[in-house]
């Protein structure tokens, strides 16, 4: 009886911690605060995530190993373009806060220098299983990319939204 318990047990662990961390969506909402975190930028100099309160705030979670990542890089361009500097009717600007998860950081920096990724806000957290770097937990990023779109008062407004619905939000909000 007990041989058949045991790894029946076992099977239930791991398949709850199978859906834990592959499956179970983010546990996010509309409306959620979203978590503070204070990190080193690429320039070494220290970024809070706090400074950007009363702006909207694209966090891109990506990798330079991500094929699809590397694939919206021209959209995300774009709307970095399209909304840095403007004003909206409860925010001053739009800023992107990019986050790579990497094993190395060997080609990040090249991809970010090549590709003209000029915002200022990159975060390049290293481990050696991405998935549970310390901004992964933070956010509870399951795939890239993950994007989590925040409003100036640093609540979350989307989650994974494609390019076209982030900025169906912004330009509501256009002043």
């Amino acid at each position: 009886m007990a041989r058949k318990i045991i790894p029946a047990i076992i099977l239930l662990v791991i398949s709850f911690f199978a859906y834990d961390f592959f499956l179970k969506p983010p546990s996010f909402k509309v409306g959620a605060s979203a978590p503070q975190f204070t990190a080193n930028l690429i320039d070494d100099s220290k970024f809070d995530l706090s400074d950007l309160e009363g702006t909207y705030v694209l966090l891109d979670f990506w990798g330079s190993w991500c094929g699809p990542c590397i694939k919206e890089i021209p959209d995300i361009k774009e709307m970095y373009q399209s909304y840095h500097g403007k004003t909206f009717v409860d925010g001053s600007d739009f800023h992107i806060v990019s986050i790579a998860l990497e094993k190395s950081d060997k080609y990040t920096k090249r991809i970010i220098k090549d590709r003209g990724l000029n915002w200022k806000h990159h975060i390049i957290d290293t481990n050696p299983i991405i998935m549970v770097s310390s901004f992964a937990q933070l956010y509870d990023v399951k795939d890239l990319p993950s994007k989590f779109l925040i409003n100036p008062k640093g609540e979350i407004i989307g989650n994974n939204l494609s390019v076209d619905e982030m900025r169906k939000l912004l330009d509501a909000r256009l002043n």
